[in-house]
């Protein structure tokens, strides 16, 4: 009986998997496995809420693999090694993965596929997290993108009509056994020593059944106001999708099909703008994923490379004001209440995110790494890709056609898009008494 090894990694799901649907295709046998390997994701290992959302998102992932009768193999990295044990073990014939797409990432998993490959083994790589692969899309040069606009009118016009997800299989067949112990998830020791991950227990559900529901009580209750809604802090005007997006409990092709089966029913009225507008968000994230894919320094390099150099403060400087701004003691209400609600949470609101961010590179000219590191290890969103694109498109030193001296004003920006002052009222309750015309001043 033929044996195909299925390895999670960023894709924690069973329905729309491409790379199980492709292990189920070809074998008799079938066993999920997912390897910790932190230390071949250096320097970007994950953060502590990345890592907080990996323990139970794995657990979720355990659990509905044994309602289907097979289970989650874990084991402890390297991974090559531990791929070469557990195809021995089995006498497995395939290696069934979905693609990574940061650029060390890719280059482990070439090198790992050529040494399988030299053993035998047949290497299957899917794509489960784009829309589009990021080779696919090119100026008409031949060159790749650097302008979000023009990235996406390229999108729009090589998308393929969408098609209905795929359903997760109702049983999967029995894991070979290999006499081999699985690490506990416990023994990752993902989770914090000190509890300070109350607030995103309160406020998230890590899993694919958590990221099924929370696109439908989007489609129910925010996208009609979405484009009116989303800009704003205070209301659960988007979808709160990013961190299922990150770990690959939905894929954006599902989305994608949601928003069209909704927005043109028959009882859709007027969500198909609504819905143009959430897919632009996606869209950014397909261009993020194009630019790290092409311009692979820019993690820790900036795009443009004239401001390699850049005049950023004094460390010793730079230090203190970094510290207030990650405590939320800047005394700026719209920034602290947002970096607040970071700590709280392990999200902030996106127009906040580029709110703090400006702040931090343009007006304390701390460099934007400070920020990107600190939102990496705080953000249960925390994706590569997309956290360098936001950093350096703030900063002004990435792809972007608008000039590096646009500064967001902090005071304006709060009294626009939190007017009543609810969401400095909440996550600022010393400034709560104040009044409206008083709150967002600092």
């Amino acid at each position: 009986m033929s044996c195909g090894i299925l390895w999670f990694r960023r894709d924690l799901r069973l329905s729309d998997n491409p790379a199980l649907q492709e292990a189920l295709r070809c074998c008799e046998r079938l066993l999920p496995v997912y390897i910790h390997a932190p230390e071949e994701e250096a320097p970007w290992e994950p953060g502590g809420a990345s890592r907080w959302w990996l323990h139970h998102s794995l657990t979720a992932l355990q659990q509905d693999l044994r309602t289907r009768g097979s289970d989650l193999l874990i084991l402890r990295g390297p991974s090559l090694d531990s791929l070469r044990r557990i195809a021995d073990r089995s006498q497995a014939s395939h290696v069934f993965c979905n693609r990574l797409y940061e650029p060390d990432a890719m280059t482990r998993d070439a090198r790992i596929a050529s040494k399988l490959e030299e053993q035998g083994l047949v290497c299957s790589g899917h794509n489960a997290s784009l829309l589009h692969e990021p080779e696919d899309l090119k100026t008409g040069k031949g060159t790749p993108f650097r302008v979000f606009s023009a990235f996406w009118r390229a999108a729009l016009e090589r998308a393929l009509p969408p098609t209905a997800p795929r359903p997760g299989p109702s049983r999967l067949p029995p894991c070979p056994d290999l006499s081999l112990p699985s690490v506990s998830l416990d023994a990752l020791a993902l989770r914090p020593t000190i509890p300070w991950d109350g607030g995103l227990r309160e406020h998230w559900t890590p899993g694919e059944e958590g990221a099924l529901n929370r696109l439908g009580r989007f489609l129910d209750q925010a996208l009609g106001g979405y484009t009116a809604r989303r800009d704003l802090p205070a209301v659960p005007g988007t979808s709160g999708l990013s961190p299922h997006l990150r770990f690959g409990e939905i894929g954006p092709a599902q989305i994608r099909w949601a928003l069209q089966d909704r927005t043109q029913s028959a009882a859709a009225g007027g969500l198909e703008s609504a819905g143009h507008a959430y897919l632009r968000q996606l869209g950014w994230r397909e261009f993020s994923y194009h630019l790290l894919h092409h311009f692979p320094q820019t993690s820790e390099q900036p795009l443009d490379p004239r401001f390699a150099d850049f005049p950023w403060a004094p460390d010793a400087q730079a230090s203190t004001l970094l510290s207030a701004w990650q405590r939320g003691q800047t005394g700026i209400p719209i920034v602290d209440a947002g970096m607040r609600e970071l700590w709280r949470r392990g999200w902030m609101h996106n127009r906040v995110r580029m709110i703090a961010a400006s702040l931090l590179t343009k007006n304390l000219r701390v460099h934007w790494l400070s920020g990107a590191r600190w939102f990496w290890d705080t953000l249960v969103d925390a994706d590569l890709a997309n956290n360098t694109m936001g950093w350096q498109w703030t900063a002004g030193c990435g792809a972007d056609a608008a000039p590096y001296f646009r500064i967001f004003n902090p005071v304006l920006q709060g009294e626009r898009f939190d007017p009543d002052g609810a969401y400095v009222r909440h996550w600022v309750p010393e400034l709560a008494n104040l009044e409206d015309r008083y709150l967002h001043q600092p």
